[in-house]
């Protein structure tokens, strides 16, 4: 058990861990001691930048928009879908740029808009299109002089200020997926579990055990993770891990590129690729307990398959990961498993520290920087270059 929410059960693979145990316990302290800013946001004792006044304004309102990109959209994307049955109202997430945008009618939609330079181009572009004076709008930006601070300010809407020390991918727990969170009708406090997580042997020596496992398998010259995702409701959250991963790991020629894979579909297009093909994955097996499932309708069912029975689809689905383990065992293919016990703020907000840690332990480990992103400046500043000069010679 990683905690009494999950269910754990780590790689196979015996490492040595104690240069692991070291590190956290140097993040352990650093944390106590406040030197790592970012992971204070896991805590109940983070301070928000907004109060319960601007909860309580925008409340009653059924529609929302949330306008971003990586970082600063996916974690309150993964939070909806993932919550989605204790939700009552409705978020629209763009989070791309696409040709045409789907305005969604004469509906009355409140804006956020986030992004923490308050500069990303896709932001901007898409907030251009969507957002106008006469609607309601807050930005969560950066405190200083930045395209949406300045576009706030002129129409007079809702600043919440974006902490700098906090990069987009670590911002789930900070204002960016908190404040989203609450007007979704969902409890802020529950989420935040690392003072409890942090203190739990249980939990802390998984965790280690976990990263030295990890390092071991990415020493043997595999670096590619494949997540199989059994849970429909958690692919947004598997998005956001595939970029906490790859944008805080892929440096130095070094990393771990994280693919997700959706089961069971996938059994019948990449399986065989997974089980045959090169050795260079390690697995991830990911579940959530159901009680409600659609049952088999046995008086349709031909003789053939009585072995389906009084059966449900997620007990299906069960038996075929019980299964693709087995092999996997069999073919001594390496995997660890998690299985969300409970479907609620507790377990998501535990899984998010867990990945979190799991990440900053990873790039230390890897002597890397696991909060900074320099390659992907070098496209923001190529694309501003393209297109002032296609600007330039009136290309469009």
């Amino acid at each position: 058990m990683l905690s009494k929410n999950i269910r754990f059960k780590n790689f196979p693979n015996k490492s040595n861990n104690l240069s692991i145990y070291r590190s956290f316990n140097e993040l352990k302290k650093d944390y106590f001691k406040k030197k790592i800013k970012i992971l204070l946001s896991l805590s109940k004792n983070y301070k928000y930048n907004y109060n319960k006044r601007i909860v309580l304004k925008y409340k009653k309102f059924q529609n929302f928009k949330i306008i971003g990109m990586g970082g600063s959209i996916l974690g309150p994307k993964a939070i909806y879908q993932f919550l989605n049955h204790k939700i009552k109202k409705n978020f629209l997430f763009i989070d791309n740029l696409q040709t045409t945008l789907n305005l969604q009618g004469k509906k009355k939609f409140i804006n956020l808009i986030i992004s923490k330079s308050g500069n990303t181009l896709e932001t901007i572009s898409n907030s251009n299109i969507l957002i106008t004076n006469n609607k309601k709008n807050i930005f969560i930006t950066e405190n200083k002089k930045n395209y949406l601070n300045t576009l706030a300010n002129q129409m007079k809407a809702e600043v919440i200020e974006h902490n700098n020390y906090i990069g987009g991918r670590y911002s789930v727990l900070s204002e960016v997926g908190m404040l989203p969170a609450e007007l979704m009708g969902l409890d802020e406090k529950k989420f935040k579990r690392l003072n409890y997580l942090i203190k739990n042997k249980n939990f802390t020596n998984n965790l280690i055990q976990n990263v030295a496992s990890t390092l071991n398998l990415v020493k043997n010259k595999k670096f590619l993770s494949i997540i199989l995702n059994y849970d429909c409701k958690s692919e947004n959250l598997f998005s956001w891990y595939q970029q906490l991963i790859a944008e805080s790991l892929g440096k130095k020629s070094k990393g771990i590129l994280p693919l997700v894979s959706t089961m069971p579909k996938d059994n019948h297009s990449l399986m065989q690729f997974y089980l045959d093909g090169p050795k260079k994955s390690f697995f991830t097996f990911f579940s959530v307990s159901e009680r409600n499932s659609s049952k088999i309708n046995s008086k349709n069912l031909l003789k053939s398959h009585s072995y389906l029975r009084n059966q449900n689809l997620k007990k299906i689905i069960n038996s075929q990961m019980l299964a693709t383990k087995h092999v996997f065992s069999r073919k001594k293919i390496p995997f660890r498993s998690f299985e969300i016990l409970k479907r609620n703020e507790q377990s998501l907000g535990e899984i998010f520290s867990f990945f979190i840690l799991e990440t900053i332990l990873l790039g230390r480990a890897l002597k890397v920087n696991p909060f900074d992103q320099p390659s992907v400046e070098l496209i923001k500043k190529q694309t501003k270059k393209i297109l002032l000069r296609n600007k330039s010679k009136n290309y469009f």
